[in-house]
């Protein structure tokens, strides 16, 4: 069986970027990482290949992750041997993460498990249950019941969250 990579392209895309935006907080990023998805995929012909594209830019988003980790490791080595004037790295840094909403959503998103956050993104990228399954070698059936969980345990975070920064404002 031949694959339109065109017509997959044209469906999957836009759902591929909005799940790797929630795996790696940068649209910029994201849309790389779409990219190089893509281009494995032509190498690579998968039969399935909603679930596999899914799948290679979950791993690729994660190899970017340690990438991250290490970056910053050595950017707080750096900053401990040189002082600068001006404005502070946090300072910078803040601005760039953008509102706290959004701040507060991601580290709501980190206090989950690796299982609860793969699967609240691929299914707000538009994934099947089937997909979804196929994607985390989770049963079908588990599906449903692991999305209300995930989302509970989100909300909870997030509300938590809100509530310890009412209480430092007050």
């Amino acid at each position: 069986m031949s694959v339109n990579w065109s017509e997959v392209y044209t469906e999957t895309y836009a759902d591929l970027v909005r799940f790797l935006i929630g795996k790696v907080w940068d649209r910029e990023r994201a849309q790389d990482l779409a990219q190089e998805t893509f281009v494995r995929a032509l190498r690579h012909d998968p039969d399935h290949p909603r679930a596999w594209l899914f799948s290679v830019a979950a791993n690729l988003a994660r190899d970017e992750a340690r990438t991250a980790v290490r970056r910053r490791g050595h950017l707080t080595l750096l900053k401990n041997e040189v002082e600068t004037e001006g404005p502070t790295e946090a300072g910078v840094t803040a601005k760039l993460e953008g509102d706290e909403t959004r701040r507060q959503v991601e580290f709501a998103m980190e206090q989950l498990s690796e299982r609860d956050r793969e699967v609240l993104l691929l299914w707000s990228a538009g994934n099947s249950y089937g997909d979804i399954a196929q994607i985390t070698d989770l049963s079908p059936g588990a599906i449903g019941t692991t999305l209300a969980r995930a989302r509970k345990r989100l909300l909870d975070a997030y509300e938590g969250l809100e509530n310890d920064v009412a209480r430092h404002r007050g």
